[in-house]
């Protein structure tokens, strides 16, 4: 398998940038991207989503617009009929049943957090990130400056999923708009 190489790597300067050295947004570039499309058809949704749980080392699989994370991965529900899974893999999974998708390759995946993550955010994404609209578990599928994104609420900060070709262009706006905030790019 070809190494993976971020679509952002040697495009950003790392450490604190804008006010004072202050940093109320932190940006993180997140190496080793390891995600799995697991779709399924519908008479197949539970027997999938319960191979795709015990994957991610879950009970059960979460519903629609949820993740959860397990002892192995997460498991995010992306879509009604499919789900990602990420950190780990489903092996194999039979045409009968659904089938699989390696995004890895396809994908950046960048964290945004800090105490002003969602105002940040919130300035280009139209999704209400509040605590009681977004709570930790939280997936959205949105856009950031007209390119198709997802969103997961970690409880790590808002997890970004941005296709490969857009990421360079997303993470400029991310910054630009983070320096308002004091920005740490770590």
């Amino acid at each position: 398998m070809a190494d993976r190489v971020s679509s952002l790597a040697g495009h950003y300067p790392r450490g604190r940038h804008g006010f004072d050295g202050q940093a109320g947004v932190i940006l993180c570039d997140m190496p080793d991207l390891l995600l799995q499309q697991v779709s399924a058809w519908p008479e197949t949704l539970a027997q999938v989503g319960a191979e795709a749980a015990r994957a991610a080392g879950l009970a059960a699989a979460p519903g629609p617009g949820q993740a959860s994370t397990g002892n192995a991965g997460a498991l995010l529900r992306v879509e009604p009929l499919k789900w990602w899974l990420y950190g780990t893999t489903l092996a194999d999974l039979s045409p009968d049943e659904g089938c699989l998708l390696d995004l890895s390759h396809a994908r950046t995946h960048v964290r945004v957090s800090g105490s002003d993550a969602a105002t940040c955010l919130n300035r280009h994404l139209p999704v209400d990130l509040r605590d009681g609209t977004c709570p930790v578990g939280s997936v959205v599928s949105t856009a950031l400056h007209h390119v198709a994104v997802a969103l997961w609420r970690s409880e790590h900060g808002f997890e970004l999923f941005l296709p490969r070709g857009f990421a360079l262009t997303c993470w400029e706006v991310l910054f630009e708009t983070a320096e308002q905030f004091g920005v740490e790019v770590v």
